[in-house]
Protein backbone atom coordinates (compact mmCIF):
# COMPACT_ATOMS: atom_id res chain seq x y z
CA UNK A 1 0.00 0.00 0.00
CA UNK A 2 1.15 3.57 -1.01
CA UNK A 3 1.20 6.13 2.30
CA UNK A 4 0.99 10.12 1.65
CA UNK A 5 4.35 11.14 2.48
CA UNK A 6 5.92 14.27 4.68
CA UNK A 7 8.84 16.22 3.98
CA UNK A 8 10.72 15.28 7.51
CA UNK A 9 13.41 17.55 8.70
CA UNK A 10 16.22 14.90 10.60
CA UNK A 11 18.80 17.58 10.94
CA UNK A 12 19.57 20.84 9.46
CA UNK A 13 21.66 18.70 6.30
CA UNK A 14 19.00 15.74 5.87
CA UNK A 15 15.45 16.31 5.04
CA UNK A 16 13.54 12.92 3.74
CA UNK A 17 10.14 11.60 2.22
CA UNK A 18 8.87 9.93 5.15
CA UNK A 19 5.27 7.87 4.92
CA UNK A 20 3.05 10.44 7.26
CA UNK A 21 2.86 8.85 10.70
CA UNK A 22 -0.91 9.79 11.51
CA UNK A 23 -2.34 8.21 8.21
CA UNK A 24 -0.30 4.73 8.88
CA UNK A 25 -1.86 4.66 12.01
CA UNK A 26 -5.40 5.47 11.38
CA UNK A 27 -5.23 3.41 8.32
CA UNK A 28 -3.30 0.35 9.88
CA UNK A 29 -6.41 0.50 12.53
CA UNK A 30 -9.07 0.81 9.98
CA UNK A 31 -7.25 -2.68 8.43
CA UNK A 32 -7.52 -4.63 11.82
CA UNK A 33 -11.09 -3.45 12.45
CA UNK A 34 -11.53 -5.62 9.38
CA UNK A 35 -8.76 -8.49 9.28
CA UNK A 36 -7.60 -8.94 13.12
CA UNK A 37 -4.47 -10.49 11.18
CA UNK A 38 -3.54 -7.39 9.42
CA UNK A 39 0.37 -6.74 9.62
CA UNK A 40 1.77 -3.59 10.77
CA UNK A 41 4.09 -1.89 7.62
CA UNK A 42 7.33 -1.73 9.48
CA UNK A 43 8.78 -0.65 6.75
CA UNK A 44 7.08 2.59 6.80
CA UNK A 45 7.92 3.70 10.37
CA UNK A 46 10.42 5.38 11.55
CA UNK A 47 11.78 3.44 14.70
CA UNK A 48 13.63 5.11 17.91
CA UNK A 49 16.49 2.43 16.53
CA UNK A 50 16.85 4.04 13.18
CA UNK A 51 17.50 7.13 14.77
CA UNK A 52 19.56 5.85 17.64
CA UNK A 53 21.97 4.29 15.25
CA UNK A 54 22.23 7.54 13.19
CA UNK A 55 23.96 9.65 16.42
CA UNK A 56 26.12 6.65 17.00
CA UNK A 57 27.40 7.03 13.59
CA UNK A 58 27.84 10.70 13.71
CA UNK A 59 29.37 10.13 16.49
CA UNK A 60 31.93 7.59 15.45
CA UNK A 61 32.20 8.82 11.77
CA UNK A 62 35.43 6.83 11.33
CA UNK A 63 33.48 3.43 11.08
CA UNK A 64 31.79 4.06 7.99
CA UNK A 65 33.86 6.89 6.33
CA UNK A 66 35.17 5.98 2.74
CA UNK A 67 33.94 2.06 3.65
CA UNK A 68 31.72 0.30 1.56
CA UNK A 69 28.44 0.17 3.75
CA UNK A 70 25.60 -2.32 3.84
CA UNK A 71 22.02 -1.78 5.39
CA UNK A 72 19.91 -4.81 5.62
CA UNK A 73 16.13 -4.19 6.56
CA UNK A 74 16.43 -1.15 5.79
CA UNK A 75 12.91 0.18 6.45
CA UNK A 76 13.12 4.24 5.47
CA UNK A 77 16.93 4.00 5.37
CA UNK A 78 17.19 6.87 7.75
CA UNK A 79 20.94 5.55 8.96
CA UNK A 80 21.87 5.01 5.63
CA UNK A 81 21.02 8.04 4.32
CA UNK A 82 22.56 9.83 7.32
CA UNK A 83 26.35 8.83 6.69
CA UNK A 84 25.80 9.30 2.76
CA UNK A 85 28.13 12.17 2.34
CA UNK A 86 31.12 9.83 4.64
CA UNK A 87 30.66 6.61 3.11
CA UNK A 88 32.31 5.37 -0.32
CA UNK A 89 29.44 3.80 -1.57
CA UNK A 90 26.03 2.50 0.18
CA UNK A 91 23.39 -0.30 -0.22
CA UNK A 92 20.01 -0.20 1.15
CA UNK A 93 18.00 -3.26 1.37
CA UNK A 94 14.60 -3.96 2.45
CA UNK A 95 12.18 -7.20 1.58
CA UNK A 96 9.36 -4.60 1.22
CA UNK A 97 8.92 -3.30 -2.46
CA UNK A 98 7.29 -0.01 -1.49
CA UNK A 99 9.99 0.46 0.78
CA UNK A 100 12.86 0.15 -1.75
CA UNK A 101 10.13 2.56 -4.31
CA UNK A 102 10.55 4.93 -1.08
CA UNK A 103 14.31 4.88 -1.00
CA UNK A 104 14.58 5.65 -4.54
CA UNK A 105 12.50 8.85 -4.31
CA UNK A 106 14.69 9.78 -1.09
CA UNK A 107 17.87 9.31 -3.47
CA UNK A 108 16.95 10.79 -6.57
CA UNK A 109 15.51 13.69 -3.65
CA UNK A 110 18.62 13.86 -1.73
CA UNK A 111 21.06 13.57 -5.09
CA UNK A 112 23.68 11.46 -3.44
CA UNK A 113 25.20 9.34 -6.34
CA UNK A 114 27.00 6.77 -4.48
CA UNK A 115 23.43 5.02 -2.71
CA UNK A 116 22.23 2.20 -4.86
CA UNK A 117 18.70 0.84 -3.24
CA UNK A 118 17.18 -2.86 -4.04
CA UNK A 119 15.14 -5.30 -2.48
CA UNK A 120 16.35 -7.75 -0.64
CA UNK A 121 15.32 -10.93 2.42
CA UNK A 122 17.90 -11.55 4.78
CA UNK A 123 16.59 -15.48 4.42
CA UNK A 124 17.69 -15.46 0.97
CA UNK A 125 20.32 -12.84 0.53
CA UNK A 126 22.17 -12.19 -2.30
CA UNK A 127 25.59 -13.07 -1.96
CA UNK A 128 27.37 -10.80 -4.76
CA UNK A 129 26.50 -7.92 -2.14
CA UNK A 130 29.69 -7.44 0.04
CA UNK A 131 30.27 -4.70 1.87
CA UNK A 132 33.14 -3.31 4.42
CA UNK A 133 30.33 -2.02 7.37
CA UNK A 134 26.68 -3.90 7.76
CA UNK A 135 24.31 -1.93 9.53
CA UNK A 136 21.04 -3.50 11.48
CA UNK A 137 18.67 -1.30 13.02
CA UNK A 138 15.72 -3.36 14.76
CA UNK A 139 15.73 -6.07 12.99
CA UNK A 140 15.75 -8.53 15.63
CA UNK A 141 11.94 -8.15 16.53
CA UNK A 142 11.16 -11.94 15.47
CA UNK A 143 12.58 -15.01 17.39
CA UNK A 144 11.10 -17.43 14.04
CA UNK A 145 13.91 -14.49 12.34
CA UNK A 146 16.94 -15.28 14.75
CA UNK A 147 18.22 -18.21 13.12
CA UNK A 148 18.20 -16.64 9.50
CA UNK A 149 19.12 -13.50 10.52
CA UNK A 150 22.41 -14.44 13.18
CA UNK A 151 23.87 -17.12 10.09
CA UNK A 152 23.97 -13.68 7.89
CA UNK A 153 25.81 -11.26 10.65
CA UNK A 154 28.12 -14.64 10.90
CA UNK A 155 28.68 -14.26 7.34
CA UNK A 156 29.85 -11.28 7.13
CA UNK A 157 31.92 -11.08 10.33
CA UNK A 158 33.71 -13.89 8.56
CA UNK A 159 34.22 -12.12 5.53
CA UNK A 160 35.90 -9.64 8.04
CA UNK A 161 33.18 -6.90 7.64
CA UNK A 162 32.01 -4.60 10.53
CA UNK A 163 28.52 -5.10 11.84
CA UNK A 164 26.59 -2.40 13.46
CA UNK A 165 23.66 -3.36 15.21
CA UNK A 166 20.94 -1.07 17.18
CA UNK A 167 18.27 -3.29 19.50
CA UNK A 168 15.38 -1.84 21.58
CA UNK A 169 15.78 -3.24 25.31
CA UNK A 170 12.86 -5.57 25.20
CA UNK A 171 12.91 -9.38 26.26
CA UNK A 172 12.53 -11.16 22.90
CA UNK A 173 16.01 -9.17 21.61
CA UNK A 174 17.82 -10.36 24.84
CA UNK A 175 18.96 -14.16 23.37
CA UNK A 176 19.78 -13.04 19.84
CA UNK A 177 22.01 -10.19 21.38
CA UNK A 178 23.54 -13.01 23.69
CA UNK A 179 24.55 -15.18 20.43
CA UNK A 180 26.42 -12.67 19.35
CA UNK A 181 28.22 -11.74 22.52
CA UNK A 182 31.93 -13.57 20.91
CA UNK A 183 31.94 -10.53 18.84
CA UNK A 184 30.88 -7.48 20.37
CA UNK A 185 33.98 -5.15 20.27
CA UNK A 186 31.63 -1.92 21.70
CA UNK A 187 28.70 -1.42 22.80
CA UNK A 188 26.20 1.98 23.95
CA UNK A 189 23.11 2.67 25.40
CA UNK A 190 20.73 5.34 23.78
CA UNK A 191 17.94 6.77 25.60
CA UNK A 192 15.81 7.87 22.36
CA UNK A 193 12.08 9.87 22.42
CA UNK A 194 10.67 10.34 19.31
CA UNK A 195 6.94 11.25 18.41
CA UNK A 196 6.29 10.76 22.06
CA UNK A 197 7.97 7.33 21.77
CA UNK A 198 10.43 6.68 24.33
CA UNK A 199 13.16 3.98 24.05
CA UNK A 200 16.44 2.35 25.29
CA UNK A 201 18.53 1.45 22.37
CA UNK A 202 21.51 -0.58 22.91
CA UNK A 203 24.02 0.24 20.33
CA UNK A 204 26.72 -2.85 19.02
CA UNK A 205 29.71 -3.36 17.31
CA UNK A 206 30.30 -6.75 16.02
CA UNK A 207 34.26 -7.69 14.54
CA UNK A 208 36.02 -10.92 14.06
CA UNK A 209 38.24 -11.55 16.72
Amino acid sequence: MHYPLVHHSFSSDLKLYIPDPLFIKLTYERLCLNDSSTLFPFWAKVWPSAIALSSFLQQNIGLVNNKSVLEIGAGIGLPSFSVAQYAADLVITDYAANAVELMHKNIEHTGFKNIKAIVADWNLFPSSIVAEVVLLSDTNYAPSEFASLFKLIQDFIHKGATIIIASPERITASPFIEQLDLYITQKELFDITYNGERASIGLFVLQQN
